[in-house]
């Protein structure tokens, strides 16, 4: 039944549980544990837990169970295992499949966080990275080798909104057996269909869109059930990275409005950004949507035209600049968030992307005058014109 629901549908009612109250909304099941009929039971569970049956919070929850279910459908996924965080699933996908000797390949335009466990934390216990050019196809294929047992990337890369073709890398990668896993924030599920475009393994913060309304941390790993609850719950469960049963439900009903608010917030970022475009304070506006941007046939191709619902604007007079600019906005929030219903700033050189080495933020176009903007569900034209102000003020 559930297989031929559209998104939209999946959205609202997959992986739905009712207890025998047969309530309309979820259920938060609010235990760290379960109770066992008797020792037999009990003992029968360890070995073997079946369908809708839990042992302990740790290792799972019905309402944890739901907020699995429902993503897997939305994703076209075959299982999920949700965390405590969007790093906590960077993490756990990564390390769970990766041992010492093993050779990854990943884009270099990364989060600050998942550049660190890339770096410092896979590089710690003996696992070498090579990093490349995420769009350049050629740079893929010079870095493989017979042990890369792993490539990683951004679909959307943060904050300078590069787009990386799914199908391509993993044709590549794929090529010598290597397991494809994207960081899918910035394309959004909604948007997204990179487990039909060939990744393995798609990772989400659901802190960002799938939240949506800046509540509750959670992240989720989604890829074949084999790799789900053959390699990666058994390290979670030993290492601790859940999802609070609350924080589960807070992420369903995010999940309801989901597509109303990505498509919305969508609309207004393409809006905005063709309103700024060429703005006398600005060397650029990037945004994915946009017909000049480098990747937007790609855009296209891959997200069915819909460039996200994040733009960036680089301001000309560096740092400076974009502080006044920030400080004069009157709508939106300075922030590090983004996927919010809220409309909310952000300066990565200084905060998100701190961390990185100033010779690579110059590499990646991640300048002191970068401004990260996440649209929200404010009116598109009192952001515009509230931006436009902000802009002006650092002409003078």
């Amino acid at each position: 039944m559930s297989e031929n629901w559209n998104k939209a549908t999946k959205m609202v009612h997959g992986g739905t549980r009712r207890s025998q109250y047969n309530e309309v909304s979820e259920a938060i099941f609010l235990t760290q544990g379960f109770v066992y009929d008797s020792a037999e039971q009990a003992e029968a569970r360890f070995i073997e837990t079946g369908p809708d049956e839990f042992i302990y919070a740790r290792y799972g929850n019905p309402t944890v169970a739901m907020f699995e279910d429902r993503i897997a459908e939305l994703e076209g996924a075959e299982d999920a295992f949700a965390t405590a965080s969007g790093m906590a699933a960077v993490n756990g996908a990564l390390t769970s499949m990766l041992k010492s000797g093993d050779h990854v390949v990943s884009a270099k335009a990364l989060f600050g966080s998942c550049l660190y466990i890339l770096e410092s934390v896979l590089g710690r216990f003996g696992v070498e990275v090579t990093f490349v050019d995420g769009t350049d196809l050629d740079q893929w294929r010079a870095a493989m080798r017979p042990d890369t047992k792993a490539v990683f990337f951004e679909s959307m890369s943060n904050p300078t909104l590069e787009v990386i073709d799914v199908a391509a890398v993993a044709e590549i990668a794929h090529g010598v057996g290597a397991t494809v896993v994207v960081d899918n924030v910035f394309s959004t599920p909604v948007f997204s269909n990179a487990i039909s475009q060939g990744a393995d393994v798609v990772i989400y913060s659901a802190t960002k869109h799938i939240d949506g309304q800046g509540r509750a941390l959670g992240g989720v790993v989604l890829g074949t059930k084999d790799f789900i609850r053959g390699t990666l719950e058994p390290y979670m469960k030993h290492t601790g990275g859940s999802l609070s049963p609350f924080n589960a439900w807070v992420l369903l009903k995010g999940l309801e409005t989901i597509s109303l608010r990505v498509n919305a917030q969508a609309e207004s970022a393409l809006k905005i950004a063709t309103a700024l475009e060429g703005h006398p304070a600005l060397v650029r506006t990037l945004y994915p949507g946009l017909p000049g941007h480098a990747q937007n046939a790609l855009v296209q191709r891959q997200l069915g035209g819909k460039g996200g619902t994040v733009l960036s604007l680089d301001l000309k007079d560096g740092k400076d600049a974009a502080f006044k600019f920030l400080n004069a906005m009157t709508i939106a929030v300075i922030s590090n968030n983004l996927g919010d219903a809220k409309s909310i700033a952000t300066h990565p050189a200084t905060t998100t992307h701190q961390r990185l080495p100033d010779e690579l933020k110059d590499e990646l176009g991640i300048t002191p005058g970068l401004v990260r903007f996440s649209v929200g569900l404010e009116d598109a034209d009192d952001l515009i014109a509230d931006l436009r102000q902000a802009l002006d003020t650092t002409l003078s």
